[in-house]
């Protein structure tokens, strides 16, 4: 454990997760003044003081011994997140010192690091400029700041025809998988298990459709993205009816890109294929995250890797020209020759783009709650890897061209997504940057209304199905009110 003490609650988020950053898998309790301590640390403790026209770090041993302690100066007016870079930069410099380590992207805690370089690009900044700005402030490596600064410029030409003040994307959700995988942290539910409720799930999601066209009826749609879960749980004749509901009720004619993500492979048929094929799905997911067998096994995957090769194959012949295919680096017992194995096999299929995630194992997941029972396995991810999965794709004609990041990351890196030219994700872009408004619809959508000001609200869905289904018009609702209340 390693708590930290602050003279008054503020930034606690940001300090959080960048000590846990430096120390993964150890629990930072933060705490203020006046509540009840969370206990000792024993090595390390760490006292942040709010000063007027001061911030103040101290490291001290569990037995109160002094390690270090610095100040920054600031101004008692100044813009609150000049006082978060400054505190961020000066609780990174210490326990950069203390631990002998520089993090590959620095003091950034947060998701989306392209939105900095993405921000400053729109204001005329040059690229070099823009670098030593991020080297300076956030103290990310060169590599790292290239990374984010090529992706945000190819983002910035992708995008250059999406509408933002009178445009949308739309988000619809099916919840339900063939089984649930040890990592997966998802608002998805087995479809065994709902079979018999997947039609009233319909039911409910419809009238969301309905209404959702209804409010959006007036803006453009740019982008449509059908995920979960696995959609492709679907019966063929569900899907069908889905997607037949979504072109009655919605413009699609201005539509510049329409993804379903097919995902399993073991729930990919040639019916389902042709139905989104009927539909002019214009670009799938075949998600297979590993091509080594007893992985899958062990992570309950219930596929063969020669199952994802067929299914990729079987879409190829159905004239399916824009097929992703997701990666998960730093699954349990992978290291750098089952990664490449992975990529090597991948690859030569030939997909358009690649989504190399590093696994991030959040609260929910089964792998978490039961970390005792794993604890013996190992969770690998460096830059070695990463590297090594970049070189795949480059040599595959396949460029990043979007990238995020999440807490408890293997290794501390980043998702990079890689696509040839002209197949991009545009949505994955957007709902990244968050430039543009997103309606989501079905069990656990969010949907984020994306003010003038840059300001988002959100509007989010029950993730209980049963629930879902019992309280659409309350979802609606919901919808109804935080529209009037944001506007959209």
């Amino acid at each position: 454990m390693i708590p930290v003490k602050l003279n008054k609650r503020d930034f606690e988020y940001d300090i959080h997760s960048l000590v846990r950053a430096f120390y993964p898998g150890v629990e930072v309790p933060v705490w203020a003044e006046g509540e009840e301590r969370p206990g000792e640390g024993e090595e390390l403790e760490i006292f942040v003081f709010y000063e007027p026209h001061a911030i103040r770090v101290r490291l001290e041993n569990g037995k109160g011994l002094l390690f270090a302690e610095r100040a920054r100066a600031v101004e008692e007016g100044e813009e609150r997140k000049q006082r978060k870079n400054c505190l961020k930069a000066l609780l990174y410099e210490m326990l950069s010192a203390h631990t002998g380590q520089a993090l590959p992207w620095g003091n950034l805690t947060g998701i989306r690091p392209t939105k900095i370089p993405m921000a400053l690009l729109e204001e005329g900044w040059k690229n070099a400029d823009i670098a030593a700005y991020m080297r300076d402030t956030y103290y990310t490596s060169k590599e790292k700041t290239a990374l984010a600064i090529a992706i945000a410029n190819r983002e910035r030409h992708i995008l250059q025809n999406i509408h933002y003040e009178n445009g949308y994307s739309l988000y619809i959700g099916i919840p339900f998988c063939p089984s649930i995988c040890l990592y997966c942290s998802f608002s998805s539910s087995p479809i065994g298990v709902w079979k018999d409720q997947v039609d009233s799930y319909l039911d409910a999601l419809c009238r969301e459709i309905a209404f959702g066209a209804e409010a959006y009826k007036d803006k453009i749609l740019d982008t449509l993205y059908i995920g979960g879960g696995t959609p492709t749980t679907l019966s063929p004749e569900q899907m069908d009816r889905l997607l037949t509901e979504v072109e009655r009720q919605f413009d699609l004619s201005y539509l510049q890109e329409f993804t379903v993500e097919a995902g399993r492979p073991d729930s990919i048929t040639e019916e389902k294929l042709a139905v989104l094929k009927a539909h002019r799905v214009s670009r799938i997911s075949i998600n297979p995250q590993t091509m080594n067998q007893e992985t899958l096994d062990f992570i309950g995957r219930r596929h063969t890797v020669e199952e994802t090769a067929e299914a990729f194959c079987l879409a190829r012949r159905l004239g399916f020209d824009n097929i992703n295919m997701d990666l998960i680096v730093g699954l349990p017992g992978e290291e750098l020759p089952q990664v490449e194995h992975t990529m090597k096999t991948v690859t030569a299929l030939a997909p358009d783009s690649i989504t190399v995630h590093s696994l991030a194992v959040k609260r929910a997941a089964r792998l978490h709650m039961f970390r005792d029972q794993y604890k013996e396995l190992t969770f690998t991810n460096n830059q070695q890897i990463m590297d090594m999965a970049a070189v795949y794709a480059r040599e595959s004609g396949l460029f990043p061209y979007y990238l995020y990041r999440q807490k408890n990351m293997a290794g501390n890196l980043e998702n990079v997504g890689y696509a040839s030219e002209g197949k991009e994700g545009i949505y994955n872009i957007l709902i990244m940057e968050e430039k543009q408004s997103i309606l989501a619809l079905g069990a656990g959508a969010s949907t984020k209304v994306v003010q003038p000001s840059g300001r988002i609200d959100r509007i989010e869905n029950v993730k209980d199905i049963k629930s879902y289904i019992e309280r659409i018009d309350e979802m609606i609702e919901r919808k109804k009110q935080g529209f009037r209340k944001y506007g959209k």
